[in-house]
């Protein structure tokens, strides 16, 4: 039996001289397919128990180099290359357009696929992330205050190269000036009331830079994603599922 919960698919990809492993739920259903990614060393199987919850649709995500199933990368990588790799695998999975959620670190790479690749992207949704990665005020230690440490998730489990390469990959990244160009994207911003690692004030930057983005706070400190993993897959289920509503904002351009 699976110790993954749900029993995803499980696969190896092979892209650009990297071997990423790939899970998907609910493979080939109806609808558009989403993906996720996960924070900086955390593996897919740490995100199931959310994912297995968000149902109508095929829901897929992969372990970055040197983390869970995935080897070490041979050389270090950026975010635009680990971008286009997800994108070449999207592609190789028969998803034109996806739907991306991010949690973390991963909330940054999703910025950089919709930006990257304007039109691929029909929904976003940024978790307890940032637009600005090593900013001041982002404080790493709260990962261990007593909200997660009751949890007992397991949460890294990469190597040390992993993480270095994870951690190199977004050093000095920064999607402040691009995520204007993200007009017609809807998206949903969710922030932790407790989260003292990426504080809410980051989720306001997100939400004033793209239009219309609704931003919310949710209960829960920076693991609030697997830590309170119903309420949020049924939030982002009931986001992805409601019909597009123009901004009052992109209204207003548009008659101009």
């Amino acid at each position: 039996m699976s110790r993954i919960s749900g029993r995803p698919a499980i696969s190896s990809e092979h892209v650009y001289g990297l071997s990423l492993r790939v899970a998907r739920w609910r493979a080939g259903a109806p609808g558009t397919p989403l993906l996720f990614l996960n924070g900086i060393g955390a593996d897919l199987v740490a995100a199931a128990p959310l994912l297995a919850q968000i149902h109508g649709r095929e829901v897929w995500t992969l372990d970055m180099p040197g983390v869970g199933g995935s080897p070490d990368a041979l050389l270090p990588y950026g975010a635009p290359t680990i971008a286009a790799v997800v994108m070449e695998i999207a592609d190789r999975l028969g998803h034109k357009a996806i739907d991306v959620a991010g949690f973390s670190w991963g909330g940054a790479l999703a910025q950089q696929i919709a930006i990257q690749f304007p039109g691929r992207v029909r929904r976003l949704v940024l978790m307890a992330t940032t637009p600005v990665m090593g900013a001041p005020g982002i404080g790493w230690a709260a990962m261990f205050d007593d909200d997660m440490l009751a949890s007992g998730l397991k949460i890294q489990t990469a190597t040390p190269l992993g993480i270095a390469y994870q951690s190199a990959a977004m050093a000095g990244w920064s999607s402040i000036g691009f995520l204007s160009g993200l007009k017609q994207l809807l998206t949903l911003v969710l922030m932790g009331e407790q989260d003292g690692v990426i504080p809410a004030c980051y989720g306001e930057m997100l939400a004033a830079q793209i239009d219309g983005a609704l931003l919310e706070m949710v209960p829960g400190s920076h693991l609030f994603p697997f830590t309170h993993a119903a309420a949020i897959s049924a939030r982002i289920s009931a986001f992805l599922d409601q019909k597009a509503v123009r901004s009052p904002k992109s209204a207003q351009q548009a008659a101009a």
